[in-house]
């Protein structure tokens, strides 16, 4: 059983910045790919981005050059870097986790941007 825990969360004003990191348990963090997703009000959940077991990187449209999808296998994490922060990119940010083709998710975190 793989277990997520996500922080980094909070209010933050347009043009800001905010780092997402999500741990994982387990010994076999390495060998499984990561990904951000978000899910606003109103809206279905979205990739925002991923990172598979080699390091290669996908990113959503709407963040890309923006956000930025890093993993330390050593300390079983994986963060998001969110940069030059919008209003439309408030949600609530989910880490997952697909290992071995089973999906796990994280409870997620708030992020708000708002001035």
């Amino acid at each position: 059983q793989v277990q997520l825990v996500e922080s980094g969360g909070g209010l933050v004003q347009p043009g800001g910045s905010l780092r997402l990191s999500c741990a994982a348990s387990g010994s076999i963090f390495s060998i499984a790919a990561m990904g951000w997703y978000r899910q606003a009000p109103g809206k279905e959940r979205e990739l925002v981005a991923g990172v598979t077991a080699l390091g290669y990187t996908n990113y959503g449209d709407s963040v890309k050059g923006r956000f930025t999808i890093s993993r330390d296998n050593a300390k079983n994490t994986v963060y998001l870097q969110m940069n030059s922060l919008k209003p439309e990119d408030t949600a609530v940010y989910y880490c997952n986790v697909d290992l071995l083709g089973v999906d796990y998710w994280g409870k997620g975190t708030l992020v708000t941007v708002s001035s």
